[in-house]
């Protein structure tokens, strides 16, 4: 498993053959074309139950996942997440 923590104290773990799933590169490369596939990606990089506990880190008083919040937790898993598989 890769762990890690963002910046904002989200600990996560992700299954390295989620890494390595050409249907997550597919869906990455679509989001050029179509940002709404972000849920998807997400989704297949975390898994339903890491996905739940990142919008539940991030939401506000008002029960709102605010995208820019999400967005911001996502590219720092993302940064640490390559250089995790870097260095395996």
């Amino acid at each position: 498993m890769i762990k890690g923590k963002t910046q904002t104290g989200f600990e996560y773990e992700i299954n390295p053959e989620s890494l390595n799933n050409y249907e997550l590169i597919e869906d990455i490369a679509e989001m050029d074309t179509n940002p709404l596939m972000l849920t998807k990606v997400v989704k297949q990089m975390l898994g339903n139950d890491e996905n739940k506990r990142l919008k539940d880190h991030v939401r506000d008083e008002n029960g709102i996942v605010e995208m820019k919040k999400m967005a911001n937790e996502i590219v720092d898993i993302f940064q640490n997440s390559g250089s995790e598989t870097k260095n395996s």
